[in-house]
């Protein structure tokens, strides 16, 4: 009989992950913790059945339709079964509401995210809309405007499939994504209102009910300080695209190819000011701050998806007399990924932590400051993490992760856009320094460290602690001398955050392993935070950065004398 592989198998995705178990463990009232396990129980359920219903639907994408059978423009943009049904699912569950009813206070933003990160591995990145959902319910909560609270909150956070809204988040014009302020778009005044004339070139939440945009109102200076933030409502009663807007085109991406996102031009549709007429980018750092975490969020859950099939596979799969799983390289291989994402899942509850605090209006000031750090670092940190670590889940695969029919390679075309979406690299590497700039956040930063850093009691585990600080203490020093050279600052950015990030990120390992030893008698979170601190934590250069020989490299131009 011909041999035939069997493929890997998931359980239910929160009975299955320990780390999440152990964590919510400790970050948790016991009260909280049996509140919500059910919920958990019932999405890591959920997330097996959508994952079959992933592997079962993986060419259905989105479908544009712009013009009816008599003539007329209705732009209708047909998404896969998996995508009506993922709508559902996230409202009745709460994925968005959860946040917003704070029925556990600071807590209720670790149960929310708790269930983001069952649900996104299998929701064909549904989670896309429902991050700028978020997203917009936070921006309008934060800026008061009371009409329009009255008017979207309580759609964006509804638990009713028939009365949720999504919203989208339009920011990238053709001028590009990161140089906001060279946004062309115009607002002009009229007897009806503001409307709104432009180009939107990516726009990711184009089936939404509304959107939160930038725009110029006629008159305003250029620059960032020059555009206003505005709310646009995408859609009339009958659900079709509202006057003023058009769907040119559905962008063909490398990945979230089941996520339609769209070119659309803007031909004076009506639009309501949120927060005044200027400032837009300041406003709109509510959403940006949500819609970040969203992504590292994302990021650790695709994390885990990896490795839950490739361990389970090694499992499954003989090659030359034994399975993966006894194959010491295949294990020391796994073993690696799991640090990493180990340190990345503490990194980003940690941000999550911060911000239910946030909310509730418990969080302190020195936390606040930590938060404004944080945000930054961990999007960027987990979205190249994620990358790398579903890349080696795939290679675990040997050719069949090479091949669509198994829904491997989705997972690593989809971790791709994760260091793009909202900011990539350079840009929250530049954001992290901003935020230094404005004094306090190294403190508090400097302070926690410490703390997460020195829980560690002895052995190992207390030396992955001091390579923690060891690697921030490096990362302080260079800013210091590197201040005196704007430039070579700039250069010098990327390694500079991303040594914050993992020097935090082991440093939070450290503080969780040590409580599982002597909670759990686990000793697998300290095996993981020691295999991270030998992984490299530590990237700052002490050489010049920015130089006349690095720009030479990287445009493949003569040195010169």
């Amino acid at each position: 009989m011909a041999f035939l592989q069997t493929p890997p198998v998931l359980g239910n995705q929160f009975d299955a992950d320990r780390v999440l178990k152990s964590y919510l463990a400790r970050a948790l009232p016991p009260d909280v913790l049996n509140a919500i396990r059910a919920s958990l129980v019932e999405m890591g359920d959920i997330a097996v059945r959508m994952y079959a219903q992933q592997l079962e639907d993986l060419r259905n994408e989105p479908t544009l339709k712009p013009w009816d059978a008599w003539g007329n423009r209705i732009d209708h943009i047909e998404v896969s079964p998996l995508w009506k049904d993922a709508a559902v699912i996230a409202a009745e569950k709460g994925v968005v509401a959860t946040a917003y009813e704070r029925k556990h206070g600071a807590h209720s933003r670790i149960h929310q995210m708790a269930l983001l990160y069952l649900f996104h591995s299998s929701s064909d990145v549904y989670t896309c809309p429902l991050a700028m959902t978020d997203g917009a319910a936070k921006t309008l909560s934060v800026h008061g405007n009371a009409a329009l609270v009255e008017r979207a909150l309580p759609r964006l956070t509804s638990r009713d499939p028939k009365k949720a809204w999504t919203s989208g988040q339009w920011m990238t014009e053709r001028t590009g994504g990161s140089d906001v302020g060279l946004s062309e778009t115009v607002a002009t005044i009229t007897p009806e209102g503001h409307r709104l004339s432009g180009t939107k070139w990516f726009t990711s939440a184009t089936t939404s009910q509304m959107a939160l945009t930038l725009a110029r109102p006629v008159g305003n200076p250029p620059g960032g300080s020059g555009l206003a933030l505005y709310y646009v409502e995408m859609r009339d009663a009958n659900g079709r695209m509202a006057p003023g807007i058009s769907v040119n085109r559905l962008k063909d991406k490398l990945g979230t190819r089941k996520v339609p996102t769209a070119e659309l031009t803007l031909d004076g549709v009506l639009a309501t000011p949120v927060a005044g007429t200027a400032h837009g980018i300041r406003n709109i750092a509510p959403m940006l701050n949500i819609t970040r975490t969203w992504n590292a969020m994302c990021a650790v859950s695709g994390m885990r998806r990896g490795l839950a099939l490739a361990r389970d596979y090694a499992t499954r799969r003989t090659a030359f007399g034994a399975q993966l799983a006894e194959k010491p390289l295949h294990v020391e291989t796994l073993a690696d990924q799991q640090a990493e994402f180990e340190a990345a899942f503490h990194l980003t509850f940690r941000a999550v932590e911060l911000l239910g605090k946030e909310e509730s209006g418990t969080i302190t000031a020195d936390e606040t400051e930590l938060l404004r750090l944080m945000t930054p670092l961990v999007k960027l940190c987990t979205a190249k993490q994620a990358v790398d670590v579903i890349g080696e889940c795939i290679e675990a695969f040997g050719g069949a992760g090479y091949v669509e029919d198994t829904g491997l390679p989705v997972l690593m075309r989809d971790a791709h856009v994760l260091p793009i979406w909202e900011g990539t690299t350079n840009v929250l590497s530049l954001d992290t320094l901003r935020a230094l700039a404005k004094g306090g956040s190294l403190a508090a930063f400097t302070t926690e460290l410490r703390q997460l850093a020195k829980s560690a009691h002895g052995g190992e585990l207390a030396w992955a602690g001091q390579t923690a600080l060891d690697a921030f203490g490096h990362a302080e020093a260079w800013l210091q001398k590197a201040m005196q050279d704007p430039a070579g600052v700039e250069a010098g950015a990327r390694r500079f955050a991303l040594t914050l990030a993992r020097s935090y990120a082991l440093a939070s390992l450290v503080r969780h392993a040590q409580w599982a030893l002597e909670h759990e008698r686990d000793g697998r979170p300290a095996t993981a935070a020691v295999r991270f601190a030998r992984r490299g934590v530590d990237l700052i250069h002490d050489t010049p950065a920015g130089d006349a020989a690095a720009r030479a490299l990287a445009n493949d131009g003569p040195l010169g004398a």
